[in-house]
């Protein structure tokens, strides 16, 4: 598409955030020689890119890398701007781009742009950095603001594709159909088309209308104003976006670059010069120029500009000297890119008054401002330190700032300019005229046509050169009708008076005041738009002068109101040469006012100059130029796109900081808090080479993150963390200052910004300033700043660190009478008493508290501290003082004037009191005034308090009370509280609740809105990155489809779980989400055989691979049950033997006795019995020797039953063993009975099925245990009946195993029924 069309980075910066590679300004780099076949190729339809792709990457200034931990963060943000994009959106169409998509893994936003105008915009945006460090607002949270030195060492690399960019703005342009282009070549008609087509010359601007299809496009020449074709391949559009929007914004005429016997100056030139040949003057306002000769330069000399002001040194004339004759290498070069030629001019652009610095600075002492020193503190109150409000002065300002910008300008000047613009003006009586030389009464002799009654103005007007009373006939504001003038009511009684007055200076021959008068009746014309009128004024003063140069101030208000007159009426062929000499006395002169309104057509003209010759100087000249008259007239939207060029072509501070100054102010009148914030950020990361940030955009900062905060806040407001960095460079600037008083302020602010966040130690910091700055300052800010940090101290856990404080200020008081102030530091004091654990100490403290509280009459200081005392007792374990003392606060509470302090502290001591409540079973009083808080919180729409509340009723509700519909309920407002908040990690850890307890409801409903919950979950758990968390939500998604019967889901959810883990190359996550996903199956009733599948080819594999022989033999243990119950014995055999083979290594007796019971009961399954005797036999010879448990005993029980089975009646196997009763006849063996009959033994199975073991439950079932023989043999065992515990060894009442049975279950104490060991 050849090198035509493109948008090349702005001008050479240092590399700073935003800002990947160093880029050059078209206008001083090379210029593109393309071909005419290049050229028709760059003019073709093409393919525009839909969307560009701005990467990032987040960088330590120090290290010079890639911060890997913030670049990881910045991701996860991402991920969850994926799928909320609101905020995203609202940035980037800040910054004039239109969000299409993210692309978290990558770091990437997707961008697109449907104007050439927003194109323009971010690319502007991107190279001042303001996008990189809009982007720091999106991605960062308060703990990256809160790090000061994170913060300074971290910056935002963004980077763009060149040449999608420029394929962008390319098709952009195409699309619009008109746009400006440059003449490559000279181009001369053909005979045969003489009168269609375009005259063209090098270097001359055409505005062009593209046509389809064709070679010829329809064009009009910027310098004669022709129309006619003109031939593709003779164009080169212009390059940067910003050039275009000025010729078609302001259009006009522009002259022609002209060839140059000797190199163009590429800067800006002062003092004095040489003249290398010969020149003749043409008009008398110009210099004749001998070669070699010495010329003192007035103002400076501008590359691009044909003339400039210039002084011989031979004649001592003053005129205009063409730029071509001069040595440029003969001059003192300024910089490169200066647009200021003094110190005034700088500071001219805006600087605020002292009333608004004077208003800055007190809305910063009324932020600061606490009430700690009147008001007692609750423990444990989570705002720290309150500011005082007094009338509300912080909301003013907020509200206001919805209506209106926080940069207000002084309205009278405003006021002023439309009044002078208006047709119908009325003289007013000026209340104090300072110079006696203009206190005149002109009305006395109008009637009377004679000199001398004409004498005073004409004598005052003949004056020759500048004089300082001539001010005011210059200015802008014609303030010269309000003072000269003042006795004239109707402006054409002064018109007539001045035309007269003209009339006798040409009779007398007065040059000087016949061109002033002429001067005057001109603006007057313009004033009432008689612009022919005007222009004969003006010329005929011009030519009275004839080249007279002694008042310059007369002389550039002359030429530069005749070129606008020139420039609005068209008159390119008459004044061609006075708009070029009208430039040079607007762009040359240093420190001279404007004297129209119209003069921005001159400006725009000069602008055109330098885009025409591609000087940088000139433009940036012409820029600071069009921003100084647009804000003398308040076109503030007109402003921005002047400001913002000059910027990028002043390039570095100090150079760029008072534009920066300039953008930050205007995009705070254009409603852009983004931008705003942005450019403050700029300026202070500069500040640290010694610039200092001021007050005023201090306040702005404040103003414009407030506009920002995405959160509602309490009445009393809540700092936001993005406006740290501006508070941290306003403070050193102060420190350097020696401003103690807006400097302790600062400290206030930034401590508060750091209690709001739960930071403490930051806030410790900042507060010892303050009160290091307070005792230089007085004995009132001493007191507070130690409190304030007395306070913070206690918030910090740090009791011992605030006694220290506290004792101290304690015994200062005892010499005053301020109760108050007593009161306060004993109700510190008692708590930080009780954060030391001396509970004895805090109640008297408290009590000494209260009793001032009460001297004073003060309710809402003995409502805290009796709250404190009840918190003191209800720590101590004193539940019914804890629980008078908080009813005594509560009643207090009830008796002051609502508002969000004093219920914010209520909120908190009904949590109190509902907890002591609670513990004494007064549920219902409890649950009241757990909702009376909740209720407290959602009128004030206190997110914080409600969160706190709506967390104790969701634990009351489902472990003190329970209740699923209520703790459903509270969880859902606990979630909606957690979105307003924007709390993305607590908002998946609520769904992931919710959907257990909908869960736990079983019904269909409940489990499609679990579903819908775990699925939320998942979503918001890949966003954050958390993989474990979202694992379980992929198989909690699972299990529910499979309990909603979803079968052909539930797979995909599984196997959706376990491919993450393997991707993430997690084994250990793997095994686990293999093993996990068969318990869906094995624990179901449908299915179950889709278990081995996840168990046999998933789990076991990944276990043997990890060496997880614990987990290897869990999952053959899972294998042999679920087998059992499909009756697959042999695959239950062999799973079941390589748990037992798996177990013997172990090391666990427990686990290997029940690898061998599962084993025999696979032997006994498959008729295997002499194998399953011996596996019986094994787990026996595995139990511990002493019984653990009743449940042990059953075990024994079972499992003696079996073998007993086993040997009489699988084995047929029949014996006789003895029983020897220790405790009755140590000596004595007794046969068994025989065994019970088949009911009885029924029975007994039962119970064994059952679980029954004794002592815990009453026999259910009796059996005589042996005749009454056998019973009277057998002391221990006498009774009609025994325990059903003990019944159950009767089952099989034969033999060895019987005899063991009886040992294990031996019931009494002291009597010990064991075997005989020789049996």
């Amino acid at each position: 598409m050849g090198g035509c069309f493109c948008i090349p980075r702005e001008l050479s910066l240092s590399l700073g955030p935003g800002k990947e590679t160093a880029s050059k300004d078209p206008a001083v780099s090379r210029e593109f020689a393309s071909s005419p076949e290049s050229k028709e190729k760059c003019f073709l339809p093409q393919v525009m890119t839909p969307d560009l792709t701005l990467s990032f990457s987040v960088k330590s200034r120090s290290r010079r890398c890639v911060n890997g931990p913030l670049q990881e963060a910045a991701r996860r943000r991402l991920w969850a701007l994926e799928a909320e994009d609101q905020e995203a959106r609202a940035l980037f169409k800040d910054l004039s781009a239109r969000l299409v998509g993210i692309q978290s893994q990558k770091a990437q936003f997707l961008i697109t742009f449907k104007t050439m105008e927003e194109i323009w915009k971010f690319s502007t945006y991107l190279n001042l950095g303001y996008v990189s460090v809009c982007l720091e607002h999106l991605l960062f949270d308060h703990k990256y603001w809160l790090n000061c030195r994170l913060v300074e060492d971290t910056e935002i690399q963004v980077s763009v594709d060149d040449k999608d960019l420029e394929t962008i703005f390319l098709g952009l342009l195409t699309h619009e159909g008109h746009f400006f282009c440059r003449a490559v070549c000279s181009v001369a008609p053909p005979a045969e088309k003489d009168g269609e087509w375009l005259t063209l010359r090098e270097g001359e601007l055409i505005s062009v209308k593209m046509a389809e299809g064709g070679t010829e496009w329809e064009g009009m020449s910027l310098v004669t104003g022709q129309r006619g074709l003109v031939p593709m391949s003779a164009l080169e559009p212009l390059l940067l976006p910003f050039h275009q929007w000025v010729l078609k914004n302001y259009p006009g005429s522009c002259g022609l670059s002209r060839r140059r016997d000797r190199p163009e100056p590429s800067q800006i030139g002062r003092g004095k010069c040489k003249a290398w040949k010969e020149y003749e003057r043409e008009e008398k306002d110009e210099l004749n120029l001998r070669q070699g000769e010495s010329i003192e330069i007035i103002g400076s000399v501008i590359p691009g500009l044909q003339w400039f002001i210039g002084k011989s040194a031979r004649s001592g004339e003053v005129g205009f000297v063409p730029t071509r004759n001069v040595d440029p290498e003969s001059y003192s070069p300024m910089s490169k890119t200066s647009a200021f030629f003094s110190e005034e001019e700088r500071c001219s652009l805006w600087v605020p008054g002292s009333d608004r610095t004077a208003e800055c600075a007190s809305f910063l002492h009324t932020l600061a401002h606490t009430d700690i020193t009147s008001v007692y503190r609750l423990t444990s109150q989570p705002e720290g330190f309150r500011e005082a409000r007094p009338g509300g002065a912080w909301e003013e300002q907020q509200a206001g700032g919805s209506r209106r910008s926080s940069s207000s300008e002084d309205s009278n000047l405003e006021e002023e300019l439309l009044s002078a613009a208006s047709d119908s003006y009325h003289l007013p009586e000026p209340d104090d005229l300072d110079d006696p030389e203009l206190l005149m009464d002109l009305n006395a002799g109008q009637e009377e046509e004679e000199a001398e009654n004409f004498a005073p103005i004409l004598a005052f007007l003949d004056h020759e050169g500048y004089a300082d009373h001539f001010k005011s006939l210059y200015d802008f504001s014609f303030s010269f009708l309000t003072s000269s003038f003042y006795s004239f009511s109707e402006e054409d009684e002064l018109v007539a008076y001045l035309e007269a007055s003209r009339k006798w200076a040409k009779r007398s021959h007065m040059t000087w005041a016949h061109a002033r008068l002429c001067f005057l009746l001109g603006r007057l014309s313009v004033r009432k738009l008689k612009l022919s009128q005007a222009r004969v004024y003006f010329e005929e003063a011009i030519h009275i002068l004839d080249g007279a140069f002694a008042d310059l101030s007369l002389v550039a208000a002359l030429y530069i109101n005749l070129a606008a007159i020139y420039l609005r009426q068209r008159l390119r062929h008459k004044g061609s040469v006075l708009l070029e000499k009208a430039g040079a006395l607007l762009a040359c002169l240093p420190d001279r006012e404007s004297s129209a309104k119209n003069e921005l057509d001159v400006v725009a003209y000069v602008l055109r100059q330098g885009i025409v010759v591609g000087s940088c100087p000139l433009e940036a000249r012409a820029c600071f130029l069009a921003i100084r008259l647009l804000l003398s007239l308040g076109r503030y939207e007109e402003v921005l796109p002047f400001a913002e060029r000059l910027q990028l072509l002043l390039g570095q501070p100090p150079a760029s900081d008072t534009v920066a100054t300039t953008l930050s102010f205007l995009y705070d009148k254009n409603y852009l808090p983004h931008l705003a914030v942005a450019s403050v950020r700029q300026c202070g990361l500069h500040s640290a080479q010694g610039m200092s940030l001021p007050i005023w955009q201090v306040h702005l900062v404040l103003q414009n993150t407030a506009k920002l905060l995405s959160v509602p806040c309490p009445s009393w407001n809540e700092v936001s963390t993005l406006a740290c960095p501006a508070l941290r460079q306003a403070l050193a600037a102060c420190d350097e200052q020696a401003e103690r008083c807006t400097q302790r302020a600062l400290c206030l602010i930034l401590s508060k910004v750091y209690l709001q966040h739960r930071c403490p130690d930051g806030a410790i910091y900042y507060l010892s300033q303050a009160s290091m700055l307070g005792q230089l300052l007085g004995e009132r800010e001493a007191f507070e700043s130690s409190l304030c940090l007395a306070w913070a101290y206690l918030l910090a856990n740090q009791a011992k660190k605030a006694l220290d404080i506290l004792d101290p200020l304690l015994h200062s008081l005892k010499e005053t009478e301020s109760a108050t102030q007593k009161g306060v530091v004993h109700n510190l004091l008692g708590l930080a008493l009780q954060g030391e654990g001396r509970a004895n100490r805090a109640a008297k403290s408290y009590l000494r508290a209260l009793n001032r509280a009460r001297e004073m009459g003060d309710v809402r200081n003995q409502a805290v501290t009796l709250a404190n005392l009840g918190h003191l007792t209800l720590k101590s374990w004193a539940p019914q003082p804890a629980r008078d003392y908080l009813l005594q606060a509560v009643r207090l509470y009830c008796e002051l004037q609502a508002s969000v302090e004093t219920d914010m502290e209520l909120v908190q001591v009904l949590l109190w009191l509902a907890q002591v409540l609670v513990c004494g079973r007064q549920l219902a009083d409890g649950r009241l005034c757990y909702e009376m808080a909740l209720l407290l919180g959602l009128r004030h729409r206190h997110l914080k308090s409600q969160l706190q509340v709506t967390k104790s009723l969701c634990h009351f509700y489902s472990s003190v009370s329970p209740n699923p519909e209520a703790c459903i309920t509270y969880h859902e407002h606990w979630l909606t509280l957690a979105q307003q908040l924007r709390d993305r990690a607590m908002e998946g850890r609520l769904l992931e609740s919710l959907g257990q307890l909908y869960r736990n409801l079983n019904t269909a409903r409940s489990l499609r809105k679990s579903l819908t919950c775990v699925k939320e979950s998942l979503r918001i758990f890949i966003d954050l990155g958390e993989r474990d968390k979202a694992t379980e939500a992929w198989l909690g998604a699972g299990r529910l489809h499979y309990l909603m019967q979803e079968d052909e889901l539930v797979e995909l959810y599984l196997q959706a779980a376990i491919q993450k883990a393997l991707k993430s190359e997690e084994p250990s996550l793997a095994l686990k989400l293999y093993e996990e996903a068969g318990d869906v199956f094995f624990n179901g009733t449908r299915h179950r055989h889709r278990a081995l599948e996840y168990y046999r080819a998933g789990a076991v594999p990944l276990a043997r691979r990890m060496k997880a022989v614990r987990t290897e033999l869990r999952i053959f243990n899972k294998l042999t049950e679920l087998q059992m119950s499909l009756e697959g014995y042999d695959k239950a055999l062999e799973f079941a033997t390589l748990a037992a083979r798996l177990s013997t290594v172990t090391g666990d007796q427990r686990q290997e006795l029940v690898a061998f019971h599962r084993l025999a009961t696979v032997y006994y399954s498959l008729n295997m019995y002499e194998m399953a005797e011996d596996c019986y036999l094994k787990t026996l010879s595995l139990c511990p020797a002493w019984l653990q448990s009743p449940r042990e005993a059953l075990y024994y029980v079972k499992v003696y039953c079996r073998l007993g089975q086993l040997t009489f009646c699988q084995l047929k196997v029949r014996t006789m063993p003895l029983v020897q009763c220790e405790s009755c006849h140590p000596t004595m063996f007794f046969p068994v009975p025989e065994p019970l009959g088949s009911h009885e033994m029924t029975q007994m199975g039962s119970l064994v099925s059952q679980g029954e073991a004794w002592p815990h439950r009453e026999p259910n079932v009796s059996f005589h245990l042996a005749s009454l023989e056998t019973s009277k043999m057998f002391p221990c065992l006498r009774g009609d009946s025994i325990s059903s515990s003990f019944s159950l060894l009767c089952p099989d009442f034969h033999g060895h195993f019987i005899c063991q049975a009886l040992w294990a279950h031996c019931l009494v104490p002291g009597r010990i029924l064991r075997p005989f060991k020789n049996m």
